[in-house]
């Protein structure tokens, strides 16, 4: 415990042990008062010469946060008189690191503000500086997904990843599991995309012996070995319509049936989805069940994009290397990491370790310079400039009528009317490719 104050009374600042996390007692003019022993421990003690303020001793800043771009949790809790949440990024003896911080008003007996009690909350599931974790940043975009991570992780919500490929939704879903009261039971991850009818309910609910051709042993689901734990489905909006009935019956109930038995069992899990498709247009195209979209996005995080987080890439890319480069001898030039920065990346952190493992492979010199990182491009955009091959004019005509007349249910009165011709000219059409 460490007091800054003269004034202040030992009794109220032993007070702060009492809490699981380190703590501070600060006024409303962002003095820091006291500390607890869980505060010294992992910030180390404050230095008592001169007023201590909670945003110059955490941040550096001589502002308070609101005031240096940064939510303010004091100034918040001020208005609202209420508890309050933000995800900071603060100054340690380890460096910077992501800390969940909330704040607590301390009121009189008659209600007036007497001081707050700021609880600062290490993240271990991130990190703003290089890490041995895969998952880093302290780009705006990237800290305020991570505090939305945070904030549902806690809870038992579903929650929906929405983003474009590569921008890592899967190790998001390990996160929130890992942050979970589930963490110490498993977390299964079904991928979504281009499954069978019998393969999707297989893989998902599990079969007897005999279920199906093929099915020469009794198999156990994925929903069963998540009952405790976490399911991961990803790119669920690959998941065909007459199949989302029974995946919506599933998370409704928690009860399903393996393929080929009768018996009901029940399982009991957090559900976590992925897609990297406009999932709400799709119900708006009767592509996806709307009774189903909203079971699953009770809490949806955005997944952003590394044109969102142009100030990460040094940081992502130095991250990654040392964790492909297995002589950890590589280095990245200012000039590479300023040419990768400006690159557009249509694949995300997928395409940026894509082409550092390229990078690596190409160099012939510890030091990786823009050369390299060049050379990488000119080989990506080569590619992309290879002749693309389309179907005749009557191939694709009927690929538009088969889509069109599905997405009408076999109704051909209402394919004809939006393909705007008559009903018999699509009766003639379909004759003729047949």
């Amino acid at each position: 415990m460490q007091i800054l104050h003269k004034d202040i009374n030992p009794d109220l600042a032993t007070m702060l042990n009492g809490y699981d996390y380190p703590a501070i007692l600060v006024t409303a003019d962002y003095q820091i008062l006291a500390t607890n022993q869980l505060y010294l421990d992992n910030f180390g003690k404050i230095s008592d010469q001169g007023k201590a303020l909670c945003h110059k001793v955490s941040h550096g800043f001589d502002v308070p946060c609101d005031q240096a771009g940064e939510n303010c949790p004091l100034s918040a809790a001020l208005g609202s008189m209420r508890r309050e949440r933000v995800l900071h990024i603060h100054q340690t003896p380890r460096g910077k690191e992501h800390v969940d911080v909330e704040m607590l008003p301390i009121t009189d007996d008659e209600g007036n503000l007497k001081y707050f009690v700021e609880l600062l909350k290490p993240v271990t599931l991130a990190s703003p500086q290089l890490s041995e974790s895969e998952f880093v940043g302290n780009s705006p975009a990237f800290n305020k997904m991570l505090e939305n991570l945070l904030k549902v992780a806690v809870t038992d919500a579903s929650v929906l990843l929405l983003g474009e490929s590569g921008t890592g939704k899967e190790m998001a879903a390990l996160a929130i599991h890992h942050a979970s009261s589930r963490s110490e039971k498993s977390i299964v991850t079904l991928e979504c995309a281009g499954l069978t009818e019998t393969l999707f309910e297989s893989e998902l609910f599990g079969h007897v012996k005999g279920a199906f051709t093929g099915a020469t042993y009794n198999k156990q689901g994925m929903v069963e070995a998540a009952n405790g734990g976490t399911l991961f489905l990803d790119e669920i909006g690959d998941v065909p319509l007459d199949l989302q009935v029974k995946l919506l019956r599933l998370i409704e109930t928690g009860t399903y049936r393996q393929v080929g038995s009768e018996e009901t069992r029940h399982s009991d899990f957090r559900l976590i989805c992925a897609t990297h498709k406009d999932i709400f247009a799709m119900v708006q195209r009767g592509e996806f069940r709307q009774d189903l979209y909203y079971r699953i996005n009770v809490f949806p995080i955005a997944m952003p994009s590394l044109h969102e987080r142009k100030s990460d890439m040094p940081l992502l890319a130095k991250n990654i290397l040392k964790r492909l480069d297995k002589t950890a001898e590589h280095t990245l030039t200012d000039s590479a990491l300023k040419l990768l920065q400006e690159h557009h990346y249509t694949g995300n952190i997928r395409e940026l370790r894509n082409m550092l493992e390229r990078a690596l492979v190409l160099t012939n010199h510890k030091a990786i310079d823009d050369k390299v990182i060049k050379h990488c491009i000119n080989i990506e955009q080569d590619l992309s400039r290879e002749v693309v091959e389309f179907p005749d004019l009557k191939t694709n005509e009927q690929l538009y009528l088969d889509k069109l007349i599905q997405f009408c249910e076999g109704d051909k009165e209402k394919a004809a009317e939006i393909a705007n011709i008559s009903v018999r000219s699509l009766y003639r059409k379909i004759k003729l490719s047949g």
